[in-house]
């Protein structure tokens, strides 16, 4: 035991002083909170005033184009040849030119502008022509326009979850999102992680190192140092992801309260109460990127958050022993990577086949397919995480669990039969045959 915990202390140590693994670590809780915090930023920064001119030759439209905060709509009464040759010295991003025939030719739209207009200008310009364009003719069949607008409705569903006789409130879409994503994160760490268990064993038989540390250690200490070892470097980078991606999340949303604060402020005059503020405040963050982020990020607050990490932490550790050890394995069995990955593939397929049945599982999570994914060891470590945020029965969870360690127990059984014979094999190509016969070597 003493052995082992030398080799594991070795492993993790050589790994945690690389500047790699620092910078990983730093970055990606960073590049996690940029996903949402851009957007806003942008928001906040907003851009130039630009201009658009418009020819209306129908006298439609004089109140149907609104100028905002990006975007000021002026009306010119003059020729389009000229409007078109003025376009640069007035410092005019777009000219819009809608003709005397465009209720019966709606086609006949045309925007000009020095540069490609923006596609977010240009579907704004077509939708309010559009919508134009369809009542006038709905008018000019004699149909009252506003009998259809009062009656156009959207319908939003509610989604609750009965839990143990407690009624909460459920997001399906955020459901499927953090499935999606927590199953993925599950399957680049455990197979990044199986990968460089693999490398290490290659890399220290190739320079026969190994040759030395097998003298005093045997092949099975050397094989669970290494894999509990290269374990704990990733466990160490996932809780310091964690703990990174809270504390730099948290100052990220003050910040953004304090600027969105400060905007609205700056927008109302000085003598504004602080509920007058505070409404702005609403009013601006339900009319911003931010509010679909606040409402996905409240949901995401309800969701049983302790039962999900203690289950991702026993399938990343589950998942990754289990493939770690046939890594090794596969590692000690050949002599350079490139070998390595001809050996590779059919220990990897399990996992390329969970993450193909994954966008099924999130779809029908309680299916007979996601059932026997999430309990078979060779896909549950991901397939049973994309199902967590569901929610799924205790003895469900149980059963695959004591199966994963089953399954970890035997695959380092087999990788164990396998390692002790590689690890000291030169000079000869492996066959997946010649692995099975190493099996029942006797050494």
């Amino acid at each position: 035991m003493n052995k082992i915990l030398l080799i594991l202390q070795r492993e993790y140590m050589t790994r945690v002083r690389k500047r790699s693994f620092w910078i990983t670590t730093l970055i990606t809780p960073l590049l996690i909170t940029a996903i949402y915090a851009i957007p806003a930023l942008l928001f906040f920064a907003g851009g130039d005033l630009k201009t658009i001119e418009v020819i209306d030759e129908t006298g439609l439209f004089k109140d149907k184009f609104k100028s905002g905060k990006d975007y000021a709509y002026t009306f010119k009464k003059a020729p389009v040849s000229q409007a078109k040759a003025d376009l640069k010295k007035n410092k005019v991003t777009a000219l819009v030119h809608i003709p005397a025939d465009i209720i019966d030719h709606p086609n006949g739209l045309e925007i000009f502008s020095e540069k490609s207009v923006g596609l977010n200008l240009q579907n704004d310009i077509e939708n309010i022509v559009q919508a134009e364009v369809r009542n006038q003719r709905l008018k000019r069949a004699g149909i009252d326009t506003q009998i259809i607008e009062d009656n156009r409705v959207n319908v939003n569903a509610e989604t609750y979850s009965l839990t143990e006789g407690q009624e909460k409130s459920s997001n399906t879409g955020v459901s499927m999102g953090l499935g999606y994503a927590i199953a993925l994160l599950l399957y680049f760490v455990v197979f990044f992680s199986g990968s460089q268990v693999m490398n290490g064993v290659i890399e220290e038989k190739s320079n026969r190192i190994i040759e030395v540390i097998v003298s005093s250690v045997r092949p099975i200490e050397l094989m669970m140092g290494k894999i509990i070892g290269v374990g704990l470097v990733g466990l160490t980078q996932f809780v310091l992801w964690i703990s990174l991606t809270i504390a730099i999340s948290s100052a990220t949303t003050h910040f953004l309260k304090v600027k969105l604060e400060s905007k609205a402020k700056t927008e109302l005059s000085s003598q504004a109460s602080q509920k007058q503020v505070e409404a702005a405040v609403k009013q601006m963050s339900e009319a911003g990127p931010g509010s679909k982020i606040m409402g996905i990020m409240d949901t995401i607050g309800d969701l049983p958050w302790a039962k999900i990490l203690t289950l991702f932490l026993f399938y990343y550790l589950g998942g990754y022993l289990f493939y770690s050890a046939l890594f090794a394995a596969v590692g000690s069995a050949v002599e350079s990577p490139q070998e390595g990955q001809q050996l590779i593939f059919p220990v990897t397929m399990p996992l390329i086949i969970s993450i193909m049945l994954m966008s099924f599982i999130i779809n029908e999570p309680d299916s007979k397919i996601a059932f026997w994914a999430s309990i078979i060891p060779f896909t549950s470590p991901v397939n049973m995480m994309a199902r967590i945020p569901f929610g799924v029965e205790w003895w469900e969870i149980g059963l695959s669990m004591a199966l994963l360690v089953l399954g970890f127990i035997g695959t380092t059984w087999l990788a164990a039969r396998i390692y002790r014979v590689g690890i000291l094999m030169y000079g000869k190509k492996v066959t997946l045959k010649e692995l099975s016969k190493w099996i029942f070597y006797k050494v």
